[in-house]
């Protein structure tokens, strides 16, 4: 298997993820994280492309089956953190272009049946990412956490019988009990009120000076850490633009956190929907190598050109 583009730091791909992932060694990657094409939300124009399905479940049955080789490619102690959006019914008009993505909502598909009691009803929520999160649980993947990213700046929608969408899906998936997570690089700030009611606390149980210097040199102050708080499982981060796209990618800002988190120093992230090369600019900021996969040639150009140089992993020169 020759890659499109390697050198030290980087490993592209050009092909079908579930192909070339089978063609990878067990254990060569230590962290995924990746966001595949949403069901129904746009035709890139690629033969054999994710998210066009004439069903539901033929998408969850494919996306399942990538997610398997990503489990033979993890190490045991890896994490997988997929980002996926949901899509609606809608009549027989209904359109896989509605800009869902990039609106931070649903992408509006038409299907006439798939998953559960009728399904197809126009104006059903599908619950594509818990599909696909329950598939592989029954594949032997432990979620640890479903993140919810939360999207302050999410476009407005023009839907009056139901709410706004302004959140996608994050999910933590492990492939051992045991695992690499490190908590420290994605600690949040406490305010200094925050702090002072929990001193005030603290000292007044008694033994007062014995207790702030334990805080103050770095200690615990009755199990809260003062390197920071734990960030939760709500992350709000705005969207980001890409513009030499035409079509969103993943706010750096989310990739960051998953990388920071879940991938070992040094180590291997890999990401089978490399798309524009967001995960891959964040693992070359934290020094991880980068693997690389996605269908369209044009847009591992695209990766090369951008992101994956602004993330220092491909040199100026190249």
């Amino acid at each position: 298997m020759n890659p499109y583009y390697a050198d030290d730091s980087v490993t592209l791909y050009h092909g079908d993820a579930l192909e070339v992932l089978r063609e990878m060694p067990n254990s060569s990657a230590d962290c995924c994280v990746t966001s595949p094409p949403y069901y129904g939300l746009r035709d890139y124009g690629v033969p054999g492309q994710l998210g066009l399905e004439p069903m539901p479940a033929t998408y969850v049955s494919r996306i399942r089956a990538v997610f398997t080789e990503v489990r033979r490619v993890l190490a045991d102690n890896g994490t997988l953190w997929l980002n996926l959006g949901d899509s609606y019914v809608t009549s027989g008009s209904g359109s896989r272009t509605h800009p869902g993505y990039l609106g931070g909502r649903p992408n509006a598909v038409t299907t006439p049946q798939g998953f559960g009691a009728k399904p197809g009803t126009p104006k059903n929520l599908l619950g594509i990412p818990w599909r696909v999160a329950f598939a592989l649980q029954d594949d032997g993947w432990i979620l640890r956490n479903a993140v919810v990213w939360d999207k302050p700046n999410a476009m407005p929608e023009s839907v009056t019988d139901r709410l706004s969408t302004t959140y996608e899906l994050v999910f933590m998936f492990a492939k051992s009990q045991r695992y690499w997570f490190d908590l420290d690089p994605i600690r949040e700030d406490r305010s200094a009120a925050t702090l002072a009611r929990y001193a005030y606390a603290y000292q007044t149980k008694g033994n007062a000076a014995s207790k702030t210097n334990h805080l103050t040199t770095g200690g615990m102050m009755d199990g809260i850490n003062p390197a920071g708080r734990n960030p939760g499982d709500v992350w709000t981060i705005p969207t980001s633009p890409f513009p030499d796209a035409h079509f969103a990618v993943m706010a750096p800002a989310v990739a960051e956190r998953c990388v920071a988190a879940g991938c070992k120093p040094g180590g291997v992230v890999l990401d089978p929907f490399c798309g524009v090369g967001t995960t891959g600019m964040v693992a070359g900021r934290h020094g991880r190598r980068f693997v690389g996969v996605d269908i369209s040639a044009a847009t591992l150009d695209l990766a090369l050109r951008t992101r994956l140089r602004q993330g220092a992993l491909i040199e100026e020169s190249k």
